[in-house]
């Protein structure tokens, strides 16, 4: 099994090497379609799970962007982030200095969370974050928590992938295929408030999210709570596939 899965990882990096040799080369122009899934898995001769690993692999080197027929994102003053790349990769390449701050990273048990989203195990990492302003102010403060199965048990002793928990997560083969969330406003609690250097009671906005692989389970949940004046959440409808 090991071997498998080694072969797994090496296979999906192949693919996003070729792909990424043409996209430089010009052969997929700036702003162009690449071909269709169907398409580049009969090329490659790959599965849909190794396909979107390599294309996922190209999203993190900011060389595709993938965009659902309908779906929504959220914006940092008013310019789109990648949730693929994690916030502070795509806040960075937009040029905005956040720092963040790991506020817990552990493995947990949670009977309440796993009755929720009908997980197998109440086995969680649990990695808290708040990302800073230069000077201090905290504008988001996130609460993710990915079910500690494979690879991922024991993930808070090794460390993440480059310090990306998107990156941990390609690389442990968990894809997101889809994703549902809610989003509300509320005020801030008093420990909320204290992490992220803000007022107790000072509205918030809060994206309940939830990641799921193409076999329906659960990749990852995330809470967020997003200062209202730097964050917006847009949402999209059209018609069409993936680009």
């Amino acid at each position: 099994m090991p071997g498998q899965v080694q072969k797994q990882v090496h296979k999906h990096h192949r693919i996003a090497r070729v792909l990424a040799d043409e996209i430089r080369s010009g052969v997929h122009a700036d702003g162009s379609r690449l071909p269709g899934e169907h398409a580049l898995r009969e090329r490659f001769g790959v599965s849909r799970t190794t396909l979107r690993q390599a294309l996922q692999v190209l999203g993190e080197e900011g060389l595709i962007a993938t965009h659902a027929g309908i779906g929504s994102f959220v914006t940092f003053d008013g310019t789109p982030l990648d949730h693929r790349l994690g916030w502070t990769r795509a806040l960075a390449e937009q040029g905005t200095e956040l720092t963040t701050e790991i506020l817990r990273f552990e493995e947990v048990s949670d009977p309440e969370l796993a009755g929720r989203l009908r997980t197998p195990s109440d086995a969680f990492i649990a990695l808290d974050r708040v990302r800073r302003l230069p000077e201090g102010l905290g504008v988001s403060l996130e609460h993710s928590r990915v079910p500690a199965v494979g690879s991922l048990a024991g993930l808070p002793g090794r460390g993440l992938d480059g310090g990306s928990l998107s990156r941990t997560l390609i690389a442990a083969g968990r894809i997101t295929d889809s994703g549902e969330g809610t989003v509300s406003v509320r005020g801030l609690g008093d420990a909320e408030a204290d992490a992220l250097h803000r007022q107790p009671g000072e509205s918030f906005l809060h994206l309940d999210q939830v990641y799921r692989a193409a076999d329906g389970s659960v990749v990852e949940q995330v809470s967020s709570l997003l200062d209202p004046a730097r964050f917006e959440l847009h949402v999209s409808s059209g018609r069409g596939g993936r680009s």
